[in-house]
């Protein structure tokens, strides 16, 4: 059944427009990281993989092809209806990827992109990362995260 809910992703074309910004991620099962640091795997075990992402403020979450998602072993959580630039689809989001990018790492759901080769990374991942785009150097820069500034906020 699909959710009454729906994600908002962008749809690109085949090639990489001038002014993208790219970034390669380090992509983690996160039950399988779990299960090593427990002792039941071992580390070698866990499956990972690194993967060139587009960074996409069009995006909600991470967005990744069906090869990767196989790779990693992701568990289905529910089906989605997603808006993309072509119109809305039905896909699934999966649960327990865990990534590292500038040396921040988090767990996330992402989203299926089944008919893709390229993975885009969201807003929500960006955020909770503190990390954020300098479009003036087309770059990632990490926010502040030290004893005196921090990133995350709780008003």
């Amino acid at each position: 059944m699909v959710s009454e809910f729906c994600l908002l992703i962008a749809h690109h074309s085949e090639g990489y427009a001038v002014g993208q910004i790219k970034t390669t991620l380090k992509i983690f099962n996160f039950v399988d990281q779990e299960n090593a640091d427990n002792g039941l795997i071992p580390k070698g075990d866990v499956r990972s993989l690194e993967i060139l992402a587009l960074v996409d403020t069009g995006a909600t979450h991470l967005c990744l092809p069906s090869d990767a998602i196989a790779k990693l072993g992701l568990r289905p959580i529910r089906e989605v209806m997603v808006e993309t630039a072509s119109g809305p689809h039905k896909t699934k989001t999966y649960g327990g990827s865990r990534i590292s990018l500038m040396g921040r790492d988090a767990t996330f759901d992402c989203i299926e992109l089944p008919n893709s080769e390229r993975a885009l990374l969201g807003v929500i991942p960006l955020e909770a990362l503190g990390i954020e785009l300098d479009l003036h150097s087309q770059s990632l820069k990490l926010l502040p995260m030290d004893e005196h500034h921090s990133y995350l906020t709780v008003y």
